[in-house]
């Protein structure tokens, strides 16, 4: 069996760590030879091994670490699912929302939700229950964010063509009803995703990711330097 090889620290600051190709087995074993010093490293992970879903940047530090790291450079988009029917889709959008580094994840109606899908990812990603849209609307208006609910419903506007508010909580309805009337009139503005096949609507956590991948081509910053879109001339 290799002997498992330490990770280095990058070089510099990226947004968000490539994912190569590599051995079937995830993450790292214990830390070979001298243990580095740090606050952020775990000594458990460091002696017995790290096999957590994380990038290697992240390798043997504790999740406490990972999570203020994050925090200080976190998006300004925020997420919100309403949770009235125990969709199973919410675990998959905490686990979108935590790859594409969202502000926070707001879950509006039941507070209990399916974690499976979120693959432990929303240890690593705020999320904020909210009794009813009232609720998140408000929260959402003292901290000057745009809710903006997105749907295919008669008279969304296409996202496509949208110029997404740098400061912004995209809110999504249940698999199936979709938007919750109350939902709708809370919005500032609801917005389609296009579609050309004949089915008459997309997954829910696959219209989060689709939504989310607009802001972050419009106003994220890239690791090669690139500026977003919001900022090029």
């Amino acid at each position: 069996m290799p002997e498992p090889v330490a990770p280095s620290e990058p070089a510099a600051r990226a947004p968000y760590d490539p994912m190569p190709h590599g051995p079937a087995e995830v993450g790292v074993g214990p830390w070979p030879g001298e243990w580095p010093s740090g606050e952020q490293y775990d000594e458990r992970l460091l002696a017995e091994g790290d096999r957590r879903n994380v990038v290697d940047r992240y390798r043997y530090w504790t999740m406490e670490a990972i999570v203020a790291d994050l925090d200080a450079r976190r998006h300004d988009f925020h997420v919100a699912i309403e949770n009235w029917q125990h969709d199973f889709n919410i675990g998959t959008i905490v686990r979108t929302a935590n790859a594409f580094l969202a502000r926070e994840v707001h879950i509006v109606g039941n507070r209990r939700w399916n974690r499976r899908g979120a693959m432990v990812t929303d240890r690593y990603q705020h999320v904020r229950h909210h009794r009813n849209v009232p609720d998140l609307a408000a929260h959402l208006a003292g901290h000057d964010v745009t809710l903006l609910g997105i749907d295919n419903l008669p008279g969304s506007l296409p996202l496509e063509t949208l110029d997404l508010p740098r400061r912004v909580c995209l809110l999504f309805g249940q698999e199936g009803p979709g938007l919750s009337a109350e939902a709708r009139e809370a919005c500032d503005g609801t917005f389609s995703i296009a579609q050309f096949g004949s089915t008459r609507s997309i997954n829910a956590s696959a219209a989060a990711a689709i939504a989310m991948h607009a802001w972050v081509r419009r106003h994220a910053r890239l690791a090669d330097g690139s500026p977003p879109v919001a900022e090029r001339s």
